[in-house]
Protein backbone atom coordinates (compact mmCIF):
# COMPACT_ATOMS: atom_id res chain seq x y z
CA UNK A 1 0.00 0.00 0.00
CA UNK A 2 1.40 3.54 -0.96
CA UNK A 3 2.33 5.63 1.93
CA UNK A 4 1.17 9.77 2.21
CA UNK A 5 3.72 11.99 0.55
CA UNK A 6 4.35 15.73 0.77
CA UNK A 7 4.61 17.79 -1.77
CA UNK A 8 5.18 21.58 -2.82
CA UNK A 9 2.28 23.28 -4.34
CA UNK A 10 3.41 24.97 -7.97
CA UNK A 11 1.63 27.89 -7.37
CA UNK A 12 2.06 29.34 -3.98
CA UNK A 13 4.89 27.15 -3.24
CA UNK A 14 2.94 25.28 0.25
CA UNK A 15 3.23 21.39 1.08
CA UNK A 16 0.32 19.37 0.81
CA UNK A 17 -0.05 15.92 1.69
CA UNK A 18 -0.63 13.34 -0.95
CA UNK A 19 -2.31 10.77 0.94
CA UNK A 20 -2.43 7.32 0.64
CA UNK A 21 -5.94 6.82 -0.59
CA UNK A 22 -5.70 9.80 -3.27
CA UNK A 23 -2.63 7.98 -4.66
CA UNK A 24 -4.82 5.01 -5.10
CA UNK A 25 -8.13 6.97 -6.59
CA UNK A 26 -5.65 8.62 -8.95
CA UNK A 27 -4.12 5.16 -10.04
CA UNK A 28 -7.49 3.54 -10.21
CA UNK A 29 -8.51 6.65 -12.76
CA UNK A 30 -5.51 5.95 -14.60
CA UNK A 31 -3.72 9.14 -13.94
CA UNK A 32 -0.15 9.36 -14.39
CA UNK A 33 0.71 12.78 -13.09
CA UNK A 34 0.68 13.78 -9.32
CA UNK A 35 -0.97 16.74 -8.21
CA UNK A 36 0.59 20.06 -8.36
CA UNK A 37 -1.33 22.16 -6.68
CA UNK A 38 -2.62 21.89 -3.48
CA UNK A 39 -6.17 22.18 -2.86
CA UNK A 40 -6.61 25.74 -2.11
CA UNK A 41 -5.08 26.48 -5.08
CA UNK A 42 -6.93 24.14 -7.69
CA UNK A 43 -10.21 25.38 -6.17
CA UNK A 44 -9.03 29.17 -6.80
CA UNK A 45 -8.14 27.69 -10.21
CA UNK A 46 -11.20 25.63 -10.81
CA UNK A 47 -13.02 28.91 -9.93
CA UNK A 48 -11.18 31.30 -12.26
CA UNK A 49 -11.78 28.83 -15.31
CA UNK A 50 -15.84 28.35 -14.31
CA UNK A 51 -15.64 25.08 -13.60
CA UNK A 52 -14.47 23.84 -16.95
CA UNK A 53 -10.96 23.04 -18.11
CA UNK A 54 -11.26 25.07 -21.39
CA UNK A 55 -11.05 28.36 -19.64
CA UNK A 56 -13.48 31.08 -18.40
CA UNK A 57 -17.39 30.48 -19.15
CA UNK A 58 -18.98 33.55 -21.76
CA UNK A 59 -22.37 34.10 -22.20
CA UNK A 60 -22.96 32.43 -25.74
CA UNK A 61 -24.36 33.89 -28.37
CA UNK A 62 -28.21 32.07 -28.67
CA UNK A 63 -30.04 31.76 -32.01
CA UNK A 64 -33.95 31.61 -32.58
CA UNK A 65 -35.53 28.52 -33.75
CA UNK A 66 -38.59 26.38 -34.34
CA UNK A 67 -38.67 23.00 -33.44
CA UNK A 68 -38.68 20.53 -36.28
CA UNK A 69 -40.70 18.28 -33.90
CA UNK A 70 -43.05 20.07 -32.31
CA UNK A 71 -42.98 23.46 -33.67
CA UNK A 72 -42.60 25.79 -29.78
CA UNK A 73 -40.06 28.58 -30.19
CA UNK A 74 -36.20 27.81 -29.08
CA UNK A 75 -33.32 28.98 -28.72
CA UNK A 76 -30.04 27.32 -29.88
CA UNK A 77 -25.64 28.37 -29.67
CA UNK A 78 -25.58 27.67 -33.14
CA UNK A 79 -26.62 29.45 -36.72
CA UNK A 80 -29.25 27.13 -37.62
CA UNK A 81 -29.40 26.20 -41.15
CA UNK A 82 -32.03 25.53 -43.23
CA UNK A 83 -31.24 21.81 -44.59
CA UNK A 84 -30.90 20.50 -41.09
CA UNK A 85 -33.49 20.07 -38.63
CA UNK A 86 -33.40 22.08 -35.09
CA UNK A 87 -35.26 20.29 -31.93
CA UNK A 88 -36.08 22.06 -28.57
CA UNK A 89 -34.42 20.42 -25.71
CA UNK A 90 -37.17 18.07 -24.82
CA UNK A 91 -37.74 16.29 -28.07
CA UNK A 92 -33.32 16.31 -28.70
CA UNK A 93 -33.28 14.65 -25.26
CA UNK A 94 -36.32 12.27 -26.99
CA UNK A 95 -34.34 11.99 -30.43
CA UNK A 96 -31.05 10.30 -28.58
Amino acid sequence: MAQDKTLTCRDCGASFEFTASEQDFYAEKGFTNEPTRCKDCRAARKSEAGGSRSGPRTNREMFDAVCASCGKKTQVPFQPKNDRPVYCSDCFSRQR
